[in-house]
């Protein structure tokens, strides 16, 4: 059975700066997801950048994030998602009955050198792949 682009589940992850947590998560399950999930990112307060440590240990795993730009949360987005997932930054987004609302509890990688972003990546990896096995068989 083939999958239309329609019915393809839609994850939105969202963080203040959009620079970090957000993007790794959002490019890690676009790579994991291959094409059966949409995926997007976004915050309340986006940064002008993604995190330079992030980008560092992104490409250690053959992502390249340095070209993303941090993009502004707007209720547009929330109400496209079928799962809205927080990164543990007390963001508000608005709500929509019949979403997936999540908040995934992460250490800010902001001011982290590699190793300690590293490890935030790789955490958020096994989140994302079980969030992935959640939404398509």
């Amino acid at each position: 059975m083939t999958t239309t682009p329609e019915a393809l589940p839609e994850v939105l992850f969202v963080c203040v700066h959009n620079a970090g947590r957000s993007q790794m998560a959002a490019a890690l399950l676009e790579h994991h997801g291959r094409g059966r999930v949409r995926v997007r990112s976004a915050g309340s307060e986006p940064a002008d950048q993604v995190n330079p440590a992030v980008v560092e240990v992104m490409a250690e795993l053959g992502l390249d994030v340095s070209q993303q730009l941090p993009t502004k949360l707007l209720t547009e987005d929330v109400a496209a998602s079928d799962v809205v997932i927080t990164m543990g930054c007390g963001d508000a987004c608005p709500i929509f009955p019949g979403k997936r609302y999540e908040d995934w509890t992460l250490t800010d990688p902001a001011g982290k050198g590699p190793d300690a972003v590293r490890a935030i990546r790789d955490e958020i990896d096994r989140r994302v792949r079980r969030l992935l096995a959640e939404l398509v068989d």
